[in-house]
């Protein structure tokens, strides 16, 4: 929950290839207060069956910058080998081209930032969601 000292943040991740959620994808969250400062990792989380993370950790107050980095490359390794355990189509030459997606952004006392990823195996795309 934001006050007007700090910003909140939730993300969640949709697996664009399938048309579905992407489950167990490790974030991290990182911020920083002022753009010459350096990022301090926060904590993390993983999403659920729905693709969200409901646990990351609160922003510190005075936080004008957030990282979230999305470990790409573990999901698509497992999900790749889901894959070939049910001898689906190979749908992926190596599990991702982006091993991670990082995403910073600038951030306002008082508000709240959802920011979905889409995610393939080849490309992505992010947006400031409501």
């Amino acid at each position: 929950m934001s006050t007007d000292t700090t910003a909140s943040v939730s993300t969640h991740i949709l697996d664009t290839s399938i048309g579905r959620p992407a489950e167990a994808v490790t974030v991290s969250l990182a911020a920083r207060s002022g753009g010459d400062a350096q990022y301090v990792t926060l904590g993390g989380s993983a999403t659920d069956a729905d693709g969200r993370c409901k646990d990351l950790p609160a922003l510190p107050e005075g936080t004008t910058h957030v990282r979230l980095v999305f470990d790409t490359e573990s999901y698509f390794t497992a999900k790749k080998q889901a894959e070939a355990q049910q001898d689906a189509p190979r749908v992926r030459d190596s599990g991702a081209f982006f091993p991670e997606v990082a995403i910073a952004f600038a951030v306002t006392p008082g508000e709240h930032y959802h920011v979905p990823l889409l995610l393939n195996p080849f490309g992505y795309s992010v947006y400031r969601g409501s």
